[in-house]
This record gives C-alpha cells, structure tokens and sequence, in this order.
C-alpha cells in the first residue's frame, strides 16, 4: 500500500512538471479519480517534497501549481512496457498508412532512450524485446491506404495556422479528380483517416477521405476558425465516420455475448441495462446508418436491433444485396 501512494505521488509530481499552465486541483481529482481532500493531501505532499513546488495562477480565480521543468531530474525513468507500447503504435500507425505520424512516435521514442542511463537500457532491453515479440505488431497484415509523402505534415501545419489548402480531391461518385479549397479545422482516424474541413468560413465542415487527396498546396492568408466548432462534438455525432442526423438507437445483446459486449464502448452517449433475461440492452444517438450496420453484421445472431426499425430495414438490405452479388458471381463462375 506505502508503495502505490508513493508511485501516486510521483505520478502527480511529474504531471506538475509537464504542464505549463499548471494543474488544478479538479485536475487531480480528475486525473487520480480521488476526492478533494485526497487531492488536497497529495498536493502537499509533492511540496513538501520539492521545494520548488509553485503556484502559476497569476491570482486568477482557480488556482494551479506546477513544478519547473528538470526537478525530477534522474528520479524516473522510461520502463520496458512504455517503450514497447511506443513501437507498437508506430508499427500500428505505418500497418494504417500513416507513416509521417509514425515517425514522429519513433523520434519521441528515440528521444526518451538517449535520456535514460546506459545501465537501465542494459536491464531494459530483455524485456522490451519479449514483449515486443509478444505484440507481433509487426506481423499482423491487412489493407490500408497509401498516403501522398509529407500530406500530414502540410495538413498539420495549415490546422495549426488556420491556413486554407488548395486540394486535389478525386470525387467517390465519379472516380474523377477536381480543385477545391477548404478551410481545415482536424483530422479524424478511423479505418481510414479524415480530414475534416469547410468549403467556406462559416459553412458546416464536412469529411474528406485523406487517400483520395492528391496535390495540395497551402494558402498564406490565416483564416478565422469558428468559435462554435469542437471536434469531439463533431466526431460524437456519428457512429463512425459518416456525417447523418443522429437517431436513437437501441441494441440487444443476448445473454451468451452480454459480458462481452458490456466491455465495448459503441458511442460516448451510450447508455446500457441489463434485463430480466441477461440480455444487454445499448442505447445511444448517433448518424452513420451505414457504418452500424456494418458493425452490427460483426456480432452475428447475437444481436437484435431494437430501434429504429429503419436501421434493421438498412442491415437486411445490405445483406440481401451481397448475397446476391456473390451467389451471382458464383453462377457467372460455374
């Protein structure tokens, strides 16, 4: 027990020391899950620790405190499991076609193992390479989409300084490329990675699939983002990807695959009961018809949609339409 709160407190101690702007006590509490007591004691305790502990609120009206960067000094170190998950969210990142992010975790990591000590490599690297072996990131195939070099780069520097892009965008109707400029406001990754954008200053942002990006160029006069605009908002709106009028939707899992199903997250407004008979009723609002039936296919006859009856209508004639086209093709073949 002595040992997990002096872990705790130096895992506040070092979240005072990555921050700028400082960490508040509802930032503790948020952070730790603990009460504002609790939070209060484990502040104290880091500035009884370290006397450069700081406040940084400027007598604003929500106090922040912080610890000046370099006081942990050689009192933490990067462990074999950190940096096995940092390699394997490069390798996840190159398998999706994103490889300019990976680079950058790969530089990150680099960077964290030219500042550990020599010794604790030595003792680290055994387990980092079972471990890596254990993931066998590496080793998983699958489809991903091939980006255009450096197009997250450009997209990344226009986002932060609000810079307009001239693109080339090939069309999902006609297959045929055209010009067009947008106002980038982020980037959504899914199974295929988004750039979510507005044809004009004030229009809604809509969604373009980064693989069908050719040519673009950056603009040189900044343009004003919206105030109203949040990303998150704008991503919970969809089960997905796809941008539609949210609906009510309700799922039933039944009671063989309720445990499994209580374990995944469908939507961040989901809300989920169990009934009489152990079934697992999900409910949440979203758009993206398309992409729940998709998902929906994926758990078999272990799942009933509830409502809306248009959503069933929706995943009955998909697959009555690849049924057909496969039996067809089966006939043609013989």
């Amino acid at each position: 027990m002595h040992y997990q709160k002096l872990e705790q407190i130096l895992r506040l101690a070092l979240a005072f020391q990555g921050t700028r702007e400082g960490l508040s006590l509802a930032d503790v509490q948020r952070e730790f899950g603990v009460a504002r007591r609790t939070a209060e004691r484990m502040r104290d305790a880091v500035a009884r620790v370290f006397p450069q502990f700081e406040r940084c609120d400027d007598g604003e009206r929500v106090r922040r405190w912080r610890l000046p960067a370099g006081t942990l000094g050689g009192l933490v170190a990067v462990s074999a499991e950190e940096l096995a998950e940092l390699d394997a969210a490069a390798a996840a990142l190159t398998r999706r076609g994103l490889r300019e992010r990976a680079d950058l975790v790969i530089s990150a990591t680099q960077k964290l193992r030219a500042t550990a000590r020599p010794d604790h490599l030595r003792r680290i690297e055994p387990d980092l390479e079972v471990l890596t072996e254990a993931e066998g990131t590496a080793l998983r195939p699958g489809p991903r989409p091939v980006l255009p070099p450096g197009l997250l780069t450009k997209l990344r520097r226009a986002i932060i300084s609000c810079l307009p892009v001239t693109m080339e965008y090939r069309s999902r109707r006609s297959g045929e490329p055209y010009v067009t400029e947008v106002h980038p406001y982020g980037m959504l990754y899914g199974s295929r990675p988004l750039l979510v954008a507005a044809a004009e200053p004030w229009d809604d942002p809509k969604l373009y699939r980064l693989d069908r990006i050719g040519m673009l160029d950056l603009g040189n006069t900044p343009f004003v983002r919206r105030a109203d605009f949040r990303l998150e908002e704008f991503a919970a709106r969809a089960f997905g990807t796809w941008q539609e009028e949210p609906f009510d939707v309700a799922l039933r899992f039944d009671a063989a695959t309720a445990d499994e199903a209580a374990q995944w997250r469908f939507h961040p407004s989901q809300t989920a009961e169990r009934d009489d008979e152990g079934r697992l009723v999900v409910r949440f609002r979203a758009g993206g018809a398309q992409e729940m039936s998709w998902h929906v296919f994926t758990w078999g006859t272990s799942v009933e949609i509830l409502e809306p009856p248009s959503l069933r209508q929706r995943l009955v004639a998909l697959l009555r339409a690849a049924l057909e086209h496969h039996e067809g093709a089966d006939a043609v073949a013989a």
